[in-house]
């Protein structure tokens, strides 16, 4: 794909290519995962392959990530509106479904195999988590569109994960919320992932629910009903669950249910990392300023960027949720993680590390004064304790 943008007088203006525009492609490796780590074990005769998405993710990725390094260029705004429009883009996000559901099966095929250990079979659920949870970021892109396709095929991908009630929260709770106490996903500062989790979970779930029983109160219509989007989620989830049981038998629902999971719980972690103690302040009337590039936490690394759809130009997804991933712009003023999101991951599960690492990033991001920050209840409490013996010396004296 070119483009022309407005060049100098008397110059004429050079194509704007995207370079990344067939890396994208490579995305689609991430739903092949199981089959790569079903070929790895076949041919090494080692099962240690079978948890061979985890190490992809986890491993892989913040190597390349390291080595290949980072990409801050945006297209031209000449270029965007053809950027847009291209349907080549679109399709390397549709692809990733067929590719998802075939592994899906195929795994349940070989969960149901004798000549696998226990082992075996939970690495290859915990290869399909990974699966799973990218599909999540996969229904992410999708469902933030204006056609109902797109939206149609982000709640088939969210079904593995049981996860079906994010298209509801996200798109009308976080995007609403976001770097406030009130969101359930947005991560405080002084709170640990673990902490985070449950927290994250239920939030969600909660939040959903609330919100889809509003819209249909709105409209008089019943909350139990087929109408209910959570619901009708949240059912087709449980419709593909039973179709693999019955197909392939009882003994690949503990595996089912692990590999959702894990699914969710990657979502959540890049949940916490996106926001991590970033707060939108009050206005004088009592609402928040409006969302901002420095209420979220960007990386343009560029191996990560490709394989989530650059989920990571985080700041320009919530200034514009239905601009397309390959026009997602780079933001000097948005804080910036020390790596992508691949390796911020598994430092936000060493609390300690992720401690050190992140937390003082947040006060400089707020100059020192973390009382600017979305702290941790907890936290809070401790500098309300700690500035008032302060405030009654000064008083005193």
């Amino acid at each position: 794909m070119t483009s022309t943008g407005p060049a100098p007088a008397g110059e004429t203006a050079a194509p704007w290519r995207d370079r990344k525009r067939y890396a994208w492609l490579l995305g689609l490796a991430v739903p092949t995962l199981p089959f790569q780590a079903g070929a790895l074990a076949a041919a090494t005769g080692q099962g240690l392959w079978w948890w061979w998405g985890p190490v992809f993710a986890f491993v892989l990725i913040p190597v390349l990530d390291r080595l290949i390094g980072t990409d801050a260029e945006n297209p031209p705004e000449a270029a965007m509106p053809v950027l847009e429009r291209d349907r080549y883009y679109r399709w390397c996000t549709y692809l990733y479904l067929p590719l998802q559901y075939a592994a899906l099966v195929w795994a349940c095929v070989q969960w149901t195999r004798p000549e696998l250990s226990a082992a075996d079979r939970t690495g290859l659920a915990a290869t399909v988590g990974v699966v799973a949870g990218v599909a999540i970021n996969t229904a992410h892109e999708l469902g933030h569109k204006r056609e109902s396709l797109e939206r149609r095929l982000a709640r088939v991908a969210l079904a593995q994960t049981c996860y079906g009630h994010f298209h509801v929260e996200h798109n009308h709770g976080h995007h609403i919320r976001v770097a406030t106490a009130e969101d359930p996903a947005s991560s405080r500062l002084g709170e640990s992932f673990w902490a985070f989790l449950p927290r994250a979970v239920a939030g969600s779930a909660r939040s959903a629910w609330r919100l889809e029983a509003r819209r249909l109160e709105r409209r008089g219509r019943p909350v139990w009903s087929r109408e209910n989007d959570v619901l009708t989620a949240w059912a087709m989830s449980a419709v593909l669950f039973g179709a693999l049981t019955a197909a392939f038998g009882p003994a690949v629902l503990p595996y089912l249910a692990l590999q959702a999971v894990l699914g969710f719980c990657l979502l959540e972690s890049v949940n916490y990392l996106e926001h991590y103690g970033l707060l939108r302040e009050r206005r004088p009337d009592g609402r928040y300023e409006r969302v901002a590039p420095r209420h979220s936490w960007n990386s343009n690394n560029t191996t990560s960027n490709i394989f989530l759809y650059q989920l990571q130009r985080h700041s320009d997804h919530h200034a514009n949720p239905l601009r397309r991933y390959q026009t997602l712009r780079h933001f000097d003023e948005a804080p910036q993680l020390p790596s992508g999101y691949a390796s911020m991951i598994v430092l936000a599960w060493a609390t300690p590390l992720w401690r050190r690492v992140m937390d003082p990033r947040v006060l400089a991001h707020y100059g020192g004064d973390a009382t600017r920050a979305n702290l941790h209840p907890r936290l809070r409490r401790r500098l309300a304790e700690a500035a008032a013996p302060a405030a009654g010396t000064a008083g005193a004296a």
